[in-house]
């Protein structure tokens, strides 16, 4: 899901001031009969993620003893999202964003059922709650052609419910819906890259 050519791919698109680390929390649990996970909307400000579709997260704290640690602290701030309720699972693999120069760790977690979600109206202006099934629909996936920043690019990025879900989050939603493909075909249960 990285649109190509990728900014950022290449070590000369990259600021020369060290990326600032980050986590986003991939939150899954049942409900409606199936595999959900949340999804937040960005409230429009001056910034180079304003109105995007995200995973609750942000940049990491000199209190934050890890990574999944900021991720669990960002989710509990966006959507009061209780942390000793979530089981993390895993990680997936880093993800450089040029925009914001952030290197994102997403941390992957489970809770036993849907969560009381409280989102914090200053981070979140929407709560999207979204089944795995919807990014498993092939209908769901479209590509086209965009001008992101100093060049033109193939994006490709799922169209669910009115929104535009594409970049960083589309490719940690890639990565994750092929652990789950890998999974279902071996019929195990779920797993991710242990810590």
């Amino acid at each position: 899901m990285a649109p190509l050519p990728r900014p950022g791919w290449h070590p000369d698109d990259r600021p020369a001031q060290p990326a600032r680390e980050s986590g986003v929390l991939v939150l899954l649990y049942p409900h409606r009969g199936g595999l959900q996970l949340p999804l937040i909307v960005r409230p429009r400000y001056d910034g180079a993620h304003s109105g995007q579709v995200a995973f609750a997260g942000g940049g990491r704290e000199d209190g934050d003893a890890n990574l999944t640690e900021t991720a669990l602290r960002e989710a509990k701030e966006e959507l009061g999202i209780v942390p000793g309720d979530v089981k993390v699972m895993g990680r997936l693999t880093e993800l450089y964003i040029r925009p914001s120069n952030y290197e994102v760790t997403p941390t992957v977690g489970r809770l036993a059922g849907r969560p009381l979600f409280r989102p914090n109206r200053q981070e979140v202006a929407e709560l999207m709650e979204v089944s795995i099934e919807d990014f498993l629909n092939p209908s769901n996936s479209r590509r086209e052609r965009w001008q992101l920043e100093d060049r033109t690019a193939l994006v490709p990025f799922y169209a669910i419910r009115g929104q535009t879900i594409w970049g960083a989050t589309a490719m940690i939603l890639s990565e994750l819906l092929a652990v789950v493909r890998m999974c279902l075909g071996e019929g195990a249960g779920f797993g991710a890259r242990r810590e």
